[in-house]
């Protein structure tokens, strides 16, 4: 993947070596586990779990506002500036998210405390995209998804879930319920993997061919879509799968909406509440 040439916004907030912020009347280990378990096992979206649990009040922290000096850092500030460029295009009157957070090992967030074991996770609360760089590691070693491509897929999958913040597609996915094989949960996922897609149809234009993704890099956006694949995460954990149990939907629906992305390269193609077939 290109993307060195590619234009930074500085819509970076840099949490790095802060350490966690404190919790008042938190979690607490119980439920933090339960956001652990919620993450691994069913590909739960932390921010669902820790508002599930609810009437936590997490102190805040304020990173460093701007770009990232350090290629990691920019690597992130550059990708989020192309897909939040794509969705202006898309969108009129996109607002961008409110700051791409990165962070070590955990954060307050308007959605709770944050994990880096939870993997990367939007929360709608404070309208930011959090980021525990260390998950690139684990994309690729644990999910066996390497490559800029991927981390960029997971990046826009991210932001896709702020677009669906604004147009109201999470409240939708709420009042259809959050669990099972065709639930509002998978459909918003889903969705948001399709939005990935349609990042990388337009990536190159909008970036004046600065940021260029290759066929290969299309295929390893995909294998790291099929790696998070509920089917793939509950197999691994615990050696069958349960499609009552699906929040995020299987590798094959995965893989099939992001590829409905990059082809259409049309949001409006991406309606999966509509959709009779996942």
């Amino acid at each position: 993947m290109r993307w060195a040439g590619g234009r930074g916004s500085g819509n970076i907030e840099d949490r790095r070596g802060l350490g966690p912020a404190g919790a008042v009347g938190g979690l607490g280990a119980g439920g933090v586990i339960l956001a652990l378990i919620g993450y691994f096992v069913f590909g739960i979206d932390p921010s669902t779990t820790t508002q599930v649990l609810g009437g936590q009040n997490v102190q805040q922290q304020e990173g460093v506002r701007g770009g990232p000096a350090d290629e990691a850092g920019r690597f992130v500030d550059v990708v989020a500036t192309n897909v939040d460029d794509v969705w202006k295009n898309q969108i009129q009157g996109y607002r961008p998210p409110d700051a791409v957070v990165l962070y070590d090992q955990a954060t307050g967030t308007g959605c709770g405390m944050g994990q880096a074991a939870m993997g990367p996770f939007y929360c709608p609360a404070d309208r930011k995209v959090y980021l525990d760089l260390s998950f690139w590691q684990e994309l690729e070693q644990k999910f066996g998804a390497g490559g800029e491509a991927a981390r960029a897929y997971v990046i826009a999958h991210e932001i896709g879930h702020h677009v669906q913040n604004l147009t109201g597609a999470a409240e939708q996915a709420q009042r259809m319920g959050a669990r099972g094989a065709e639930s509002g949960s998978v459909r918003l996922e889903l969705q948001a993997d399709c939005y990935a897609g349609v990042w990388a149809a337009h990536a190159a234009a909008v970036s004046g061919g600065q940021i260029q993704l290759d066929p290969r890099d299309i295929e390893d956006g995909l294998r790291a879509a099929a790696a998070v694949g509920d089917d793939t995460l509950q197999r691994k954990s615990q050696g069958q799968v349960v499609p009552d149990a699906f929040t995020h939907g299987s590798s094959e629906q995965r893989m099939r909406w992001f590829r409905v992305g990059v082809q259409a390269g049309d949001p409006a193609a991406c309606d999966t509440f509509r959709a009779a077939r996942l």
